[in-house]
């Protein structure tokens, strides 16, 4: 009888131990679940603010969209008067420069600062080439009369696109402010929330264009 009793006693401790396993991993899993829900990367007020932005862009490009469908004829005619050549390159550049500022994180992250400033820079330098490439596209349009009071197309086209370009010129900043921070030591692989805060801000920009582009520039009339 006392090997049975043994092994009844050795497996109910072998239950209890799973049970206690189970329930600490369980526990870690909701409580790494409410971390990353309360503390995503860059912290939960930039995600609250990209949030209100999207919803901002949402509808606007519903705007587009729903003055497109009871003005066909007039945003057919527009349409092509829009440079889809910058509107693409401009989409390349972009999305580099997400590239650019995912690795300036992972580098940091792996604190390598020098690495993490050189592609800050170079995301930086990205979003310079947007906005010059902007402006020669917004120096084309109010050439052929086409500002922001033209019609109801370019009325839409300039607040989308300018509240855009506000955007990316004031991450740019944001990112050639920080790219110096990071040369000079200020953040290491322990402590870099800003960074994480301005990279989210940054793919924002990204993920607006990606819909401002197709919409504006290239659905058919």
């Amino acid at each position: 009888m006392k090997p049975v009793k043994h092994l009844i006693y050795r497996k109910g401790s072998w239950i209890k131990f799973y049970c206690a396993r189970k329930a600490l991993f369980e526990d870690s899993t909701m409580d790494n679940l409410r971390k990353d829900f309360l503390y995503p990367p860059g912290g939960i007020l930039i995600w609250i603010i990209i949030s209100l932005e999207v919803v901002t862009f949402a509808a606007g490009l519903i705007a587009f969209l729903v003055t497109g469908q009871s003005e066909k004829e007039l945003f057919a005619l527009s349409r092509p008067l829009l440079d889809r050549n910058i509107g693409w390159i401009n989409t390349i550049v972009l999305l580099s420069g997400g590239l650019f500022m995912a690795n300036a994180i992972h580098s940091i992250r792996e604190d390598k600062s020098k690495s993490s400033s050189r592609w800050m820079i170079a995301a930086g330098l990205s979003g310079i080439t947007f906005l010059v490439l902007k402006c020669v596209e917004y120096s084309s349009k109010l050439k052929g009369g086409h500002d922001l009071g033209s019609d109801s197309f370019f009325t839409l086209y300039w607040l989308l696109t300018g509240f855009h370009f506000l955007h990316v010129a004031l991450a740019t900043v944001i990112l050639l402010v920080l790219a110096g921070k990071v040369q000079k030591g200020q953040y290491s692989q322990g402590s870099h929330l800003d960074l994480e805060t301005a990279g989210s801000f940054w793919h924002m920009c990204d993920l607006i264009w990606l819909f401002i582009f197709p919409v504006v520039y290239l659905l058919p009339g």
